[in-house]
């Protein structure tokens, strides 16, 4: 499993499920939300897709030569770029999953990803040698089924080796994410790293997706529908 350390201090593991068609056949993950090993919540309707395709954009976005590689030097500020026609929306969301399967209330949880853009000053207070350091991180939110929230905030690197440990655990759950195979595309050949500050273990997540932004961990406050 994946293990997100949020704010709070509590363990967040978010792990795939597959899918069976009638005749027992893997072919798609749902996600379950663990909160300090006790079920948290279920979302996720058939997500590898998505979340196969966000692994890929996050490593486009963060190679050199990137068109976000001339916007952000740092390679860990890189993220896709919001869909077309988005909006533009203040914190884009990179992510967001609901219900476990299409019958299910939205009680079942949440799990969404955006991203934020905040601003540092470096060096000394009051001094023109200084200046402003602008830093992107992805927020992951979750809620449970109980409308209890936690946060956690990772870098792009971090992102990128969250998605391959939830893809590695599609894989092993059965459900390939190799385009053709399974009727999934995916996650076959995107490595697997050593866990980051934050992030360690290995995870899974549900559908209906929007755009997010970034943070502290910590509790979140359930936003209003």
């Amino acid at each position: 499993m994946r293990t997100l350390r949020c704010l709070d201090g509590s363990v967040l593991d978010v792990v795939p499920v597959a899918s069976l068609d009638r005749g027992g056949t893997p072919f798609e993950v749902t996600l379950e939300l663990r909160r300090d090993g006790d079920r948290f919540g279920a979302v996720g309707e058939r997500c590898g897709y998505f979340l196969a395709d966000l692994a890929r954009r996050v490593d486009a976005a963060r190679a050199d030569g990137s068109p976000q590689a001339a916007r952000w030097p740092d390679p860990d500020d890189r993220f896709p770029d919001p869909p077309a026609g988005g909006g533009g929306p203040r914190e884009p969301e990179l992510f967001a999953f609901r219900y476990r399967d299409r019958g299910d209330v939205i009680s079942t949880g949440e799990l969404r990803c955006a991203l934020r853009t905040s601003s540092m000053w470096v060096g000394r207070q009051q001094s023109a040698a200084g200046r402003w350091r602008v830093a992107r991180r992805a927020v992951i939110e979750a809620w449970g089924a109980s409308g209890r929230g936690v946060r956690a905030v990772l870098t792009s690197a971090e992102l990128a080796r969250f998605l391959a440990a939830v893809l590695a655990d599609v894989d092993r759950a059965g459900a390939s994410a190799t385009p053709g195979a399974s009727g999934m595309p995916g996650a076959s050949g995107i490595p697997s790293t050593s866990p980051m500050q934050g992030v360690s273990g290995t995870p899974g997540v549900s559908r209906t997706y929007r755009t997010a932004g970034p943070a502290r961990y910590g509790r979140a406050t359930r936003p209003a529908r």
